[in-house]
């Protein structure tokens, strides 16, 4: 009699459990699947990398938290794949690299940008969340500087290990050190000011980013694009693990773009519909 109260306990409990998973917006796949992995111990905690100075991609808002579209986009993910648990860690931009090559997290997002450079080094997701084209940024009165040949001689601030100053080095190497290359230690916003200040003369940075870093247009983008690039998570390189996760969330971002939640996020934050190449 016993086993028989304790089997009938046991399987009230699992339709109060499967009850409660119904309400959450998951499929009943899902529910089951991420209760199955809960109860076996299966859920791996994932550390992501992240950044607190880019406005509306990661920053710390006005009540002290973590949010943005590249925040909010992992944070969708993870609802998506149950059985991961994802965690954010925030760094200063220049460590996140290191950080995963070092095993400190376990991908990087922070809108990185695919390009030769890094591709040698490290593992990228193959479903983009974004795409973006580099051009120059200058103050709004300057019709002096329309490409790169106009910086020779100039100070141009970037943020060391990002895509835009590898665009910088690859034409120094190419002409000698023409440019004076300033490597910001401030966040992205530092830019404005030290543009509008004379202190240096020029940046490089994605299309979509301008107005979130100077709302009040005080600078302009000029010339034509520098590159284009698919924005993707960055893994560590040769290993499986890293492989199998970078292939489930390519899963989870294919169904984030086919239900329209993707676009939404990039609308939000970014102010229009950056998730695809146009």
């Amino acid at each position: 009699m016993r086993k028989s109260w304790t089997l009938a306990a046991i399987l009230l409990l699992t339709g109060v459990i499967a009850g409660c998973g119904g309400g959450s917006g998951k499929s009943a796949a899902e529910t089951k699947e991420s209760t199955a992995s809960a109860a076996s111990g299966n859920v791996k905690k994932i550390v992501v990398g992240t950044g607190t100075a880019f406005p509306k991609v990661c920053f710390i808002d006005e009540n002290g938290k973590l949010t943005g579209f590249d925040v909010e986009l992992v944070r969708e993910i993870d609802k998506r794949l149950p059985q991961y648990e994802f965690e954010l860690q925030t760094q200063e931009f220049a460590n996140l690299l290191l950080s995963l090559e070092t095993k400190k997290i376990d991908f990087v997002a922070h809108e990185m940008e695919k390009n030769p450079e890094r591709e040698q080094k490290y593992l990228f997701n193959k479903e983009p969340y974004a795409h973006w084209r580099n051009k120059i940024i200058v103050g709004k009165d300057n019709d002096s500087i329309h490409s790169l040949d106009d910086l020779k001689g100039k100070k141009v601030l970037t943020g060391a290990t990002s895509a835009e100053a590898q665009i910088l080095e690859n034409y120094n190497k190419k002409n000698n050190n023409a440019i004076n290359i300033v490597y910001q230690s401030g966040a992205a916003r530092d830019s404005v000011s030290q543009i509008t200040a004379g202190r240096v003369d020029a940046t490089v940075g994605a299309d979509f980013s301008l107005p979130l870093i100077d709302p009040q247009g005080k600078l302009k983008t000029t010339g034509d694009d520098l590159s284009e690039a698919d924005i993707l998570f960055v893994f560590r390189k040769n290993d499986p693990e890293e492989q199998k996760l970078a292939d489930d969330i390519d899963g989870a971002i294919k169904e984030l773009k086919a239900d329209g939640t993707l676009a939404a996020l990039s609308k939000q934050w970014l102010g229009s519909d950056f998730t695809s190449e146009k």
